[in-house]
Parts: structure tokens; sequence; C-alpha cells
């Protein structure tokens, strides 16, 4: 689905497909210098992460093992609870491996905070994030991401992954949401 199909549902396309996929693969050659002969374990945020983390992981150059974690903090809402529910945990165990958390989009922080101090607490031997989107004017705490895609404002944005009540996800670019839409 293209931004143009709902633009009545949109207020503004923030990031088109091209620039989307032009810094996945800029963000792959980062992950694969800063990898270099270690193995990597990608681990990504089920749902929104889905486009993401398949098409960051076709744009490298190398094996890597992947899984999936599915975890809440929003519901249906449009805002985030910042209590975190794991909804899929890990088929890997990861004690001893170099984690890259890949997640769409970084809005609080809370969920990915408590991400990232939950697998090191499993004994992975690293434990990065790697974000395609992130907020910063609504982070309540602060997370180390070693990899970001772009910063955003604060709105709330659908398409890529992302989503509003599960729909949206299928738009191939990252717009702002109507605010009609969800009142």
């Amino acid at each position: 689905m293209r931004a143009s199909d709902i633009q009545d549902d949109l207020t503004e396309v923030l990031v088109t497909e091209a620039e989307i996929h032009a810094k996945l693969d800029e963000l792959a050659d980062r992950i694969e210098a800063d990898y270099v002969g270690e193995e990597l374990l990608v681990v990504g945020v089920l749902r929104g992460a889905v486009m993401v983390m398949a098409d960051l992981v076709r744009a490298l150059d190398r094996h890597v093992e992947m899984d999936w974690m599915a975890v809440s903090s929003y519901g249906a809402g449009t805002k985030s609870s910042g209590v975190v529910k794991i909804l899929k945990d890990l088929d890997t165990d990861i004690s001893g491996r170099h984690v890259l958390i890949v997640e769409d989009i970084i809005d609080s922080g809370l969920t990915l905070d408590w991400l990232q101090r939950n697998l090191v607490g499993r004994g992975a031997a690293s434990v990065e994030i790697c974000a395609l989107f992130r907020k910063p004017d609504a982070a309540k705490v602060e997370v180390d991401v070693r990899y970001v895609g772009f910063d955003i404002p604060n709105a709330f944005v659908v398409g890529y992954g992302l989503d509003y009540a599960e729909k949206y996800r299928n738009l191939r670019d990252v717009g702002v949401l109507a605010p009609h839409v969800y009142s």
C-alpha cells in the first residue's frame, strides 16, 4: 500500500520507502564492520519490526541467526503504557552470544530499556539495539541505541511495520496518522 492510497488518513509522509532502504543499507554496512569475526544473533521485536528485520538482514553480506520476541506495552492505544509483557519469548539460548535487537521505533524507551536489561540478564555476551526510528522528544528513559535510522518528531506514525490498531503496517512509507483516524 502506498501513501497516495490512503492520503486522507495521513497528515504527511515523513520518510519514503526509498529513504528507508537507503538507510537500512547504511546500517547494515555499520553492523557488518562492527561484528567482523563474530557470530551475531539478530532478534526482531514482533510485530512492528518484521519489515525492518527482513530488509536489514537481507542487506547484510554475512550469515546471521535470527529469532523473534513479542513484547507489548501499547495494546490498541496510541501511547505506551510502560508495562512490558512478553507475548512470545526467544527460542534460542543467548548465553555468551552477541545479540542485536531490531526494533521499528523507540518512543518512550521503556520497552527497549526493559528488553535490553532482560537479555543482558540472560547472559548474552553483548546486547545492542538497532531501531529504524526514534522519537527523542518522547523519551522517558535514556536507552543506549547503537544504530538509529531516523530521528522523527513526537507524532503518531504508521507504515513500514508501524501500526494503529493493527492497520497500516503494510504502508511502504512512514507517515503521520491524521487525528481523525484515532480520536
